[in-house]
Order: structure tokens, then sequence, then C-alpha cells
């Protein structure tokens, strides 16, 4: 009796158990399931959201070609003319647009494409609306001088919607621009053909009225929704879009017939299960080993890691990343954009890139961004964003890499200032090595001036003199005076300590200013400088640090030439200028004794210097000045004797 009622206990037993593993069993099914919904509906919310995004990219774009044809209209001759050909490009290329209109500053229509009138709009403007929310609808485009969007209206070709865009010329108001637009031919156009093959798309008004839908399927019932602002025209439109599923559920019935089956084999498979769970044991102790060894590498690095997932929301960070902006792990897992971090001064660049990120348009090299500690204090971050990738192959979020570069680019600025305060200092070196020969310049028309004006003098004492006499020589006098200043005020622009900044620049000025300044000691020196000009360009660059670096090279040339072994004959410093595809070649030549081949090697190392009392940062400077525009310096040999000193620079290349 007791072994019958242990039997009965055993059965009741295996069948609670067997009857209990069914049960969870289903509600495995259950949450499999709903999770099955949750990763639909997540992607149903990205299929939302980039077609949002297409359709607001196609009505932004079309409203980019009205506003350029609203800004070239007032300045064509042959306005008629320029409004047909654009209206019948958009007209083209734009299925969801049904008309253009154009009218004058007095609401009169002046053009029309097509030329059949719409229900809306007649003849006059207002014959076929109501006069006063035509009028509304033009005055507010004209005093918001902004495109203005009206509100769904049906019509006998189907729901619409109007876009006001003022045009304004010469500053007056010259008229308005109206497009007409489908609600349907912005569903048919911008809706792809696999889109409408999984969900139901349709264009709701404030009211929850349907004005437009496009779908492949049909007779089933909807099981999911996603509704975005359909922004514009906005005034509470919504875009909807439907998931839909077949009446057929053979699957998952197959699968739940299977489930009662395979519940009676479960006490067979009990002792396998038993094998199999003390593997599982090992394995997750196994798993849990390698978590502890993994967060105890990711905890010593001193690179800050961050987890997000695809809505951009912190998943994970590590104890270097806390430290570095000053957050509590806490503090940190879970937020959303904006974060706490982001500098408020940066806010919008930060979020740009933060949602270029999330939509994976990113580059993968890496991008600088300014962040904010939590005691206020600002770090300069250089960030590298990667997809973080599942066991499965499905993205799951973003892993960050961040490494505070704030020192080193405080180490950078240092270097940048002690290199601009070294070529300040080379400029007035080099204008001191000249300054006699310039002061030798200043006093021709100084002495010119004090001549003229004792001309004067002593025309005035004489009493003997004309009007004209005067005029001829007050007019030198200001010429040379005007010569003067332009010395004094080429040598002020040269030494003065200023910020580089990149201008366009015409060439042959640059060449010429560093001539002007050398010419001096080049007389002196008996150098001839010849001007071999092939092409003028213009580029991009500080037009001191360029005319610094010719006047060093071209100095180095005069000097070389100086020496006594050289002729007089052969005292001719070139300066040779020519295009080469989108470099421009600046060629110093001289015919001086050239280059030893020992030296040539070291010219451009720091503090070497042939001369007695040189630096030796002449030529490391201008390389480095010659670098910063993107450009090269080299030396080549001079097949005459001597050297040349090369330049290339890219140009602007011309339109």
């Amino acid at each position: 009796m007791s072994a019958l009622k242990w039997s009965n206990s055993y059965l009741i037993a295996l069948k609670l158990a067997v009857g209990l593993l069914l049960v969870l069993l289903l509600v495995l099914f259950w949450v499999l399931r709903q999770n099955e919904m949750e990763e639909q509906r997540s992607t149903l919310i990205a299929d939302v959201l980039w077609l949002e995004q297409n359709i607001n990219f196609h009505l932004e774009g079309g409203a980019e070609n009205f506003q350029q044809l609203a800004h070239d209209l007032p300045r064509e001759a042959n306005k008629q003319a320029l409004f047909r050909l654009r209206a019948e490009y958009l007209l083209k290329n734009n299925p969801d647009i049904l008309q253009i209109v154009w009218i004058d500053d007095t609401a009169r229509v002046r053009e029309t494409l097509p030329a059949r009138a719409l229900a809306r709009l007649g003849a006059d403007g207002m014959d076929g609306m109501d006069a006063a929310l035509f009028r509304q609808n033009v005055n507010m485009a004209h005093k918001l001088g902004k495109i203005v969007y009206t509100d769904a209206y049906s019509t006998p070709e189907g729901a619409q919607f109007e876009m006001y865009l003022p045009i304004f010329g010469d500053g007056r108001y010259q008229g308005a621009l109206i497009g007409v637009f489908s609600f349907s031919g912005v569903l048919k156009n911008l809706v792809p053909w696999w889109f409408a093959e999984k969900y139901q798309v349709r264009i709701l008004d404030g009211e929850g009225n349907l004005l437009a839908s496009k779908s492949r399927v049909s007779n089933a019932d909807t099981t999911i929704n996603y509704a975005v602002p359909f922004d514009p025209p906005g005034f509470g439109m919504v875009l909807r879009v439907d998931v839909y599923r077949g009446h057929g559920n053979f699957t998952r019935n197959l699968l739940t017939a299977s489930v009662i089956a395979l519940a009676g084999a479960v006490l067979l498979s009990l002792w396998v299960m038993r094998g199999h769970i003390r593997r599982r044991i090992a394995a997750e102790q196994a798993q849990r080993s390698e978590h502890a060894f993994r967060k105890a590498m990711e905890d010593s690095l001193t690179v800050g890691m961050r987890a997000r997932d695809l809505a951009g929301k912190i998943t994970y960070v590590n104890p270097a990343f806390c430290q570095m902006v000053g957050f509590g792990e806490s503090e940190l897992i879970g937020a959303s954009p904006p974060m706490p971090y982001w500098a408020p001064e940066e806010i919008e660049r930060t979020r740009a890139i933060n949602d270029a990120v999330i939509g994976g348009r990113m580059s993968r090299e890496g991008f600088e961004l300014r962040l904010m500690h939590k005691d206020g204090g600002r770090l300069d971050a250089l960030i590298y964003e990667a997809p973080l990738v599942g066991a499965d192959g499905r993205q799951s979020g973003w892993m960050a890499s961040v490494v505070d570069v704030t020192a080193r680019k405080r180490m950078e600025d240092l270097a940048r200032r002690q290199q601009e305060k070294l070529q300040a200092t080379a400029r007035l070196v080099s204008m001191g090595e000249l300054a006699s020969t310039l002061a030798h310049e200043l006093n021709q028309p100084l002495a010119a001036i004090t001549s003229y004006a004792t001309g004067c003098l002593n025309k005035l004492e004489s009493g003997k003199f004309s009007a004209d006499e005067l005029q001829t020589a007050l007019t030198r006098l200001g010429v040379q005076a005007q010569r003067a200043g332009r010395i004094i005020r080429h040598v002020h622009d040269f030494v003065r300590k200023s910020e580089p900044r990149l201008v366009p620049c015409r060439l042959i000025e640059l060449v010429d200013g560093s001539i002007g300044l050398i010419e001096p000691a080049a007389k002196l020196a008996h150098v001839r400088i010849e001007r071999e000009i092939l092409a003028n360009p213009e580029l991009m660059g500080d037009r001191i640090q360029i005319e610094q670096v010719l006047l060093n090279l071209m100095r180095n040339a005069v000097e070389a030439m100086s020496a006594a072994s050289v002729s007089s004959k052969r005292r001719r410093l070139t300066i040779r200028v020519c295009l080469l595809e989108d470099q421009v070649q600046i060629y110093v030549i001289d015919r001086g004794p050239g280059i030893p081949g020992d030296v040539l090697d070291k010219l451009f190392t720091p503090f070497f210097s042939t001369k007695a009392d040189g630096m030796g940062m002449g030529l490391k400077i201008c390389r480095s000045i010659i670098e910063f525009h993107r450009g090269r310096l080299w030396i080549e040999e001079n097949p005459e004797g001597g050297a040349i000193l090369a330049i290339s620079l890219p140009v602007i290349p011309s339109s």
C-alpha cells in the first residue's frame, strides 16, 4: 500500500512537473513572440524614420528649387521663359507637384504650369478658392519672408496642400510662387515597392481622416503601427505606417503541437539534461571567469570606453571614462542625449556628431570633441566609434574609445605660438640686416621731397612763378611722399606680429613685394634681379609669411653671389613662376658658388648654418611656413652654376 502511495505520489509529481514544464514552454513561446513583436516594432520605427527622412529630404529639395527660382526671377530679363523652363523641370522630376503658379505683388496670376486651373486656384488667383484664405496665405508668406504651407484640402484629384514662397527683388516684394502638392503623389513617388510589401503607409490629418494611402497588402489585420508628424506642411498631420501579418498561423500552431508532443518525452530526456546542466554550469563558470578577466583588463585601461545602444542610450562605461568626465557609473548608465558631459557652448555640434554616429554616417577615422567635466572644466577628447555587433551578427549599438588629448593640444598650441614668435623674430632679423639699404632707398624720395619743397619756397619768395609750375612741383613732391610712405608701410606690415591669416592673394603681388624689400641690397651687391612670370595664379595663403619665405631665399641668393669669387656678369638673380597642373612652382635661381654636397643634406637642419653669424633657423622656418600652406620646399643644383630653391604651392581652382 505504501509502495502504491509512493508510486501515485511519484506519478502525481511527475505529472505536475510535466504540466509545469508545458506551462513554462508556452510562456516561453509567448515571451519569444513578444520579443519578436518588439524587434518588429524597432524595425518599423527605423523604417518609418528612414521614410520620414526621405520624404523630408525630397520636400526640402523641392523647396530649395522653388527658392532658387524665386531668387533668379527678379534678376532675369525674360522672366516668363525662365519660369516655364524651371517649372517644367520641377514638374517632370517631381510627380508629387501637380501645379506651379506665379503671382505678382497684387496676387494676380502671371504664369501657370500646367495651364489648366485646379480646384483651389482660378485664373486670377482667387476664383477657385476663398479669397480671404488666399490673401491670408499670400500675406503670411510676404510678412514672414519664407515658405508657408497650407492645411490639407480635398479635391477631385485627391487630397492636396500648397506651398507659398515670396519673391523679393531690389529690396521689395514682387509676388510669390505657389506649388500645389498631391499627398498621393508624395507616397507614390517616395514609398518604395519593398516598403509597401511590408507596410501600409497612410497620411492622416489632425482629426484622423485619411488623406492618402499606399500598400500592396490586402485582407490582413493590423498588429503594430507607428506614426510621426508629417512636417512640412504640419497642421497636426501624421505619417502612419501599419505592419501587416497574414491570416495563417500554421507555423505557430505546429510549434505548439510539437511542444505538447515533446512534453511526453521529457521524462526520457531528464538524465540527458542532468549532464547538460553540468556542462552548462561549467560553461557559465568559464564565462564568468572570462568576464571577470575582461572587466579587470578594461578597468586597467587609461582609455575611456563607452557603449551605447542604437538609440544612443549609454549601456556601459569603464572607470577611465568616469574619471575623465567626473561622473559616476550610476550617473551615466541609462543616460540619453543630451549627455551631462556635453559642453553647452558646443551643444549643437555635439548633437550633430551624435546623430551622425547613431545614423552610421560618421567616419571611422575618429573625431575631436570638447567635453565638460562634472566640475565645469573642459577637456578635448579624441573619439573613435565602432559598431557593437553581437554573437548573432546583429548590431546592438556603438562602442567608443575616448582619449583625453587636452595636454597634447596645449603642447601643440604652445609649439604653434613659439613657431609664430620665431617667425616674427626671423622677420625682424631680416629687416635689421636690410635696414641700411632700406634707409638708403628711403633717402631718395626724402631728398626729392626736400628739393621740391625748397624749389617751391624759392619760387614763392621771388614772386616770379606760375600756378602750373607750382602744381607740377607739388605733384612730384606728393608722388615722392607716397613712395616713401609705401616703403615704410611695407616694412611695417612685414615686421608686425600677427596671427596667420589665409586669404586669397595673387602670387605676382607677393613676388613684387619681396623684390621691393631686397632690391636695395641687391643693387649694393651689384646683383641684377630678373622676373620670369609665366603664370599669375591665385592661392590661399598668409601674405606676410609667404613674402618672408621669398625674402629669405632671395637674401640668401644675393649674399651667395656677393662673394669675391663671383664675377659681376654672373651676379644675376632670377625669380621664375610657372603653373604645373594645380600647383604653382616658384624658383629662386642664383649663379653663386653653389652648395657643397656634404652641406646640401643639412641645410634644413635646425641651428645648422654656413654663415659665421647665422642662427641656422632661416631655411627651417621657411620650410615650416611652406608646409603650413600645404606646399613643399626643396633645393636643386643649377646646371649653370649656383643653386635653385624651389617652392610648390596649391592654387585656388579657377571657376
